[in-house]
Formats: structure tokens, C-alpha cells, sequence
């Protein structure tokens, strides 16, 4: 049996879970009676941790959210977990947060036994964030929208579309999106009576209005397909034919995870069959390949490759 400390470290582990425990559940994993397990109980209660009791044949005990939350209790996979998301944070898409994520890292840290320490250690040393340099969005306008999606609440806010103009929204806030370095809010546009999704790093001047929001159904299976959609339509896609002097193997082997389809066609060659959105970069993609090709359609990929031909003759002229 475990002694009374190392019991109620136990006892606090199994209440930190998102459930609600009975007393003979709590008693048969810590191979004690119920009795004691009430008694443990209040002892936790008397260290300042709201542990809750129902009563009844479906009650139990779980831990509620306190004002003055005493540490919590993590395992060694959690703890590790939790130190690798702060390195993560510290190259983030959010304005501000990498300091906090290295305070809070350094806390951690302190507190790891040393054991965890060396992991967390040889994964700092092992793993290189790279820098982006897309846009960065403020903590208080994350904080902000996701309180008004928690509260079903309508928001306010001024908008800068990709040209710079400038408009006045009144939304229902519905999702948080992040794609990268960008954060996008997918919200019903009150005005527009639409669905829009908008770049966070955009928003300025947000304002909560303490207007209820009207539940709503996304015209999508969740709010990150939705802004993929969303994202696609801002860059039209058009259908590429190419036939490669290659044997469909060979092409796969230097397309990689390109999208597509590759198919073998009778002379021995290969066609690759693929939706572009950016004929530009399909271009150089194509010359990154390093095999010999004819592209049968699109016109305008024939003279996006004419274009890049023509820079290059006067570079190298």
C-alpha cells in the first residue's frame, strides 16, 4: 500500500482527467476503501483543491476550475509534451507569445526531474524552428475572438482586404483557423449575410457587443475545410496535360508528393495529369524536374514557360 503523500499525488493525478470519478473506481486503482478515499478527499479540499462530490447511485468526484488553482500535476509524457508545444510557441505566428513561452519553458524546466530534463534537453538541441516571415497577430485578438465564440457573442471590428481598402464588419464569430504562419476567423458576416473568413492579422479595433449569435451550420464538414475551400476560390485552379520523354516510374520517382496523376501512355513515355493554381510556379516546378517535356494544355502554361524562357535568354545573353 502507499504511503498517505504519495496516495493523495495519486489520488490528484486521476482527478486532473477531463471525467468524473466514483469513489469505488478511485478505490480500486489506489487498492484502498472508500472510506479512505473520502478522507483523502478532504484532504485535497483542506490544500486548497476544489475537488467536487455528487451524490447519488451516478455521482462522484472530479476537479472543478478554482480561483487560486494550486500546481498541477503532470506525468512524464505530459510534461515533455508541454516543454516541446513552448519551444514550438517561441517561433509562432503570434506577436509577443515567444517570450512568455520562454518563461514559462524556463519554469518548466526548473521544476523537471532530471531524467525529463535530458529529454527535453536533446529535443531542444536536435529540433530548429526556421523563421517565417509571414504576418504575425496579436494574443489579445485571439483571446478576444475565441471568448466570443466560447459566449456565442457578435463582434465588431474593422477590416483590410488584400488591396487596402478598408470596411466596417458586424460578425458572428464561429472558428479560429491556423494554416501556418496565418490565422484566419471564420465567421457569418451579419451584413453580407454570408459566410466570410478573415486574416486575423487584419482585424483591428475588435469589439465584443454582447449580442447573442445565431447557431449556425458550416456549408462544410469543419471550419478548416472550409477556409481551405475558401482559399482555393482566391486562387483559381486550371488543368495541366504534360508528356515527358520518361517511363511513368522514372517521372514519380522525380515528381515526389506532387499532386496528380502519372499514366503510361504505349511509346514507352509518361503523362502527368495535374490542377494548378499558380501556373507560374507549375512552370518552374516543371523545369525542376530535370526531364525532357511537351506540355499539352494549358495555352497560358505554354506561354508562362515562353516568358520564363525569353528572362532567361536576356540574363544570359
Amino acid at each position: 500500500m502507499m504511503d498517505t503523500p504519495a496516495r493523495l499525488l495519486s489520488l490528484l493525478s486521476l482527478l486532473q482527467t477531463p471525467r468524473e470519478w466514483s469513489g469505488t473506481e478511485l478505490a480500486d486503482r489506489l487498492r484502498v476503501s472508500t472510506r479512505t478515499i473520502r478522507r483523502d478527499v478532504d484532504r485535497l479540499r483542506e490544500l486548497g483543491y476544489p475537488v467536487e462530490a455528487t451524490m447519488g447511485a451516478m455521482g462522484g468526484y472530479r476537479l472543478v476550475a478554482g480561483k487560486a488553482m494550486p500546481p498541477l500535476l503532470l506525468d512524464d509524457e505530459e510534461a515533455v509534451a508541454i516543454a516541446v508545444g513552448l519551444r514550438a510557441a517561441a517561433g509562432s505566428a503570434v506577436h509577443g507569445i515567444e517570450e512568455a513561452s520562454l518563461r514559462a519553458l524556463t519554469k518548466l524546466e526548473q521544476v523537471l526531474p532530471s531524467r525529463l530534463r535530458y529529454r527535453v534537453g536533446a529535443l531542444g538541441s536536435a529540433v530548429v524552428t526556421m523563421a517565417g516571415g509571414g504576418p504575425r497577430v496579436e494574443p489579445a485578438a485571439l483571446t478576444a475572438l475565441a471568448a466570443a465564440i466560447a459566449n456565442r457573442e457578435r463582434v465588431r471590428f474593422s477590416y483590410r482586404a488584400g488591396d487596402g481598402a478598408r470596411t466596417s464588419r458586424h460578425a458572428e464569430p464561429q472558428r479560429l483557423v491556423a494554416t501556418g504562419r496565418r490565422w484566419y476567423l471564420v465567421a457569418w458576416d451579419l451584413e453580407r449575410d454570408d459566410w466570410r473568413i478573415f486574416r486575423v492579422d487584419r482585424l483591428t479595433g475588435l469589439t465584443a457587443t454582447g449580442a447573442r449569435a445565431t447557431p449556425r451550420e458550416l456549408p462544410a464538414a469543419d471550419a478548416a475545410q472550409f477556409v481551405q475551400a475558401k482559399l482555393r476560390d482566391l486562387w483559381p485552379t486550371a488543368s495541366a496535360v504534360i508528356d515527358f520523354d520518361a517511363p511513368a516510374d522514372l517521372l514519380r520517382s522525380h515528381l515526389g508528393q506532387a499532386p496528380g496523376d502519372v499514366e503510361s501512355l504505349p511509346d514507352g513515355t509518361s503523362r502527368w495529369r495535374v490542377d494548378a493554381d499558380r501556373l507560374d510556379w507549375m512552370a518552374v516546378r516543371l523545369l525542376m524536374t530535370d526531364l525532357p517535356f511537351r506540355v499539352r494544355s494549358p495555352q497560358a502554361l505554354i506561354d508562362q514557360l515562353r516568358t520564363f524562357a525569353e528572362r532567361a535568354s536576356r540574363a544570359t545573353a
